[in-house]
C-alpha cells in the first residue's frame, strides 16, 4: 500500500511523473520471460514491460525514470518507451506534470494526487542550455535554480486551472546536498549547502538529514507560519489519511499525523522518537532536542569517517540539536544515562519493528545489527522478522 493506494480509495485519481528508484523488473512483451539487467545500470531495452512497477502499487499513471542514474531511458505506465538524453529530462517531467494538472481540468470535482519525485538536482548535473550560468555558482546551481522554476510551473498551472485554493501543495527533499555538486567550491563562493548543519547527504549528522518542507494550503496554513516539531517524509501517509478519512492500513505502524501541525497546534504521537541512517547503515536517534548516533564518525561520506576516527575516541555521539545544532559538542560520555535511554528506546522500536503503539510488525530483514562498526556495550541483533 502506497499513499496514491490510500487515497484511490477516496476516489483520487494518482500520478507519479519522475524517478521511481523503488527497483522493478524487465519483461520481454513477446515471451514473458525477466530479461536480465545489469546490477548498476537499472536499464530496460524500449519495448520491455514492466510487471512490479508504479501503476501496480496504487498509481494511474507513470512517466519517468527508474532513478536519476538511468535518466536517459524513459517509461510510461508500464512499458520503456524512449531514450532521453539526460539534459531533457528535466524539462519532459515539468511538461508531463502541467499536462497531467491542464487534463484534470477535464474532471474538476474528480481529487487528484501528483507525486513529482524529480531527478535534479541529482547527478548528473545537466542543467539546459538557458540555464547555463545564470546562477553564478556553476553548474549545481544552475540546476537547482531550474528545479525551482520547474516547482513555479506546477503551481502556476494549478493556477491557471482553478486548483490553486483548494490544493495541499509539499515540496521537500529526500537528504542534504551531495558532494558531487562541488561543496567547497561552492563555500568559497559563498553558498554553505548544510548552513550550520554538519555533513552533507550519506551522514548522520543533520547535514545530511535535515531537509526543507514547505507546504502551502490556503485557508488551511497560514502562509509564513513555522513549526519546529519533528517529523519525518514517512509522516505523510497517515497525514493523508487523516486529512482524505481514508483508512490507514496496519502497514503504515511508523507514520504519524502532524496534521495539527499545520495549523499550528502538537501533534499527538505514541512515537518516542525518530529513526535515521548513515548511508553505511549507521544509526542514529533523534528524540526532540537529543540526537543519539551509534557512531564514531559521520557514517557516511565526510570526514572523519569511521575508519579515520582514533580507535580511542567514544563508540558513539550525543548532542543537543538545541544548543548545538552543528553537532560539535559529543556528550554521550558526560550524559551516560541519557544515551542508554535512548539506545534502549531504539533498541525497543528495532525489536517491535514499529516506533507508534500496536501490535508487533515484521522488520524487513530477519537480523539487525545495531552497532555497525562493531562498538557500543554488545553488539546487539534483532531475531523478530
Amino acid at each position: 500500500m502506497t499513499i496514491a493506494g490510500l487515497l484511490k480509495t477516496k476516489g483520487y485519481t494518482t500520478a507519479i511523473i519522475g524517478k521511481w528508484h523503488l527497483d522493478f523488473q524487465y519483461q520481454d512483451p513477446q515471451t514473458g520471460k525477466i530479461i536480465p539487467k545489469p546490477k548498476k545500470l537499472q536499464r530496460g531495452p524500449i519495448g520491455a514491460t514492466i510487471p512490479d512497477g508504479p501503476i501496480h502499487r496504487g498509481f494511474d499513471y507513470f512517466h519517468g525514470n527508474h532513478h536519476a542514474g538511468s535518466m536517459d531511458t524513459i517509461i510510461e505506465n508500464d512499458r520503456v518507451v524512449e531514450r532521453l538524453d539526460e539534459i531533457h529530462n528535466l524539462p519532459r517531467l515539468t511538461k508531463k506534470s502541467v499536462e497531467y494538472i491542464s487534463d484534470r481540468a477535464k474532471t474538476p470535482k474528480q481529487p487528484f494526487f501528483l507525486y513529482v519525485p524529480l531527478g535534479s538536482p541529482h547527478t548528473p548535473i545537466v542543467p539546459t542550455k538557458e540555464w547555463q550560468g545564470k546562477s553564478g555558482l556553476g553548474p549545481y546551481g544552475d540546476f537547482v535554480m531550474q528545479t525551482d522554476a520547474t516547482v513555479g510551473a506546477i503551481t502556476s498551472a494549478l493556477s491557471k486551472h482553478g486548483f490553486a485554493d483548494n490544493t495541499l501543495v509539499i515540496f521537500t527533499s529526500d537528504n542534504g546536498c551531495s558532494k558531487a555538486a562541488n561543496i567547497p567550491d561552492l563555500k568559497k563562493k559563498g553558498h554553505h549547502v548544510s548552513a550550520h548543519y554538519r555533513g552533507s547527504k550519506a551522514d548522520t549528522w543533520d547535514g545530511g538529514h535535515r531537509v526543507p518542507f514547505i507546504v502551502r494550503w490556503p485557508g488551511q496554513v497560514n502562509a509564513g507560519s513555522r513549526s519546529d516539531q519533528l517529523i519525518t517524509l514517512v509522516d505523510v501517509f497517515a497525514t493523508a489519511s487523516e486529512i482524505t478519512g481514508a483508512q490507514a492500513p496496519d502497514m503504515g505502524e511508523d507514520s504519524v499525523s502532524f496534521l495539527p501541525a499545520l495549523s499550528g497546534k502538537p501533534i499527538k504521537s505514541t512515537r518516542k522518537g525518530v529513526i535515521h541512517h548513515s548511508i553505511s547503515g549507521h544509526f542514529g536517534y533523534r528524540e526532540g532536542k537529543w540526537k543519539l548516533i551509534l557512531a564514531r564518525g559521520s557514517g557516511g561520506w565526510t570526514s572523519p569517517k569511521e575508519n579515520q576516527v582514533d580507535s580511542k575516541a567514544p563508540e558513539a555521539q550525543l548532542y543537543n540539536m538545541q544548543e548545538d545544532p552543528s553537532e560539535q559538542n559529543n556528550l554521550y560520555l558526560k550524559q551516560p544515562k541519557l544515551a542508554q535511554r535512548l539506545l534502549t528506546q531504539l533498541t525497543s522500536d528495532i525489536e517491535r519493528g514499529r516506533s507508534t503503539n500496536g501490535p508487533p510488525a515484521q522488520n524487513d530483514i530477519s537480523e539487525i545489527k545495531l552497532w555497525k562498526s562493531g562498538h557500543g556495550p554488545k553488539t546487539q541483533n534483532s531475531s523478530r522478522r
